[in-house]
């Protein structure tokens, strides 16, 4: 239980922290930050295309990460299947 609380507030500080980390390149934060200024909305698509990018080696590792627990559900299934035929 108390591993729980700890991670949550670590998750949580986290999050707060996230907020600030909206910068690119200083390059890159200049030009967005001129194109705002103008009325563009380039620093938000840019701040998306970030996410998406960022999103893409997670979803890799959960997906693997998921595969391998499937298939080793599946081995331990098995093994047990057999244990139980061989008791009868």
């Amino acid at each position: 239980m108390r591993k729980i609380i700890i991670i949550n507030i670590l998750i949580i500080t986290f999050l707060l922290l996230a907020q600030n980390t909206f910068a690119q390149c200083p390059m890159c934060k200049t030009a967005v930050e001129s194109n705002l200024k103008n009325g563009g909305t380039t620093g938000a698509g840019l701040n998306v295309g970030i996410l998406i990018l960022l999103i893409m080696p997670y979803a890799l590792v959960g997906g693997i990460g998921y595969v391998w627990w499937k298939n080793r559900k599946r081995t331990a299934d098995m093994e047990l299947e057999t244990a139980m035929s061989d008791l009868k």
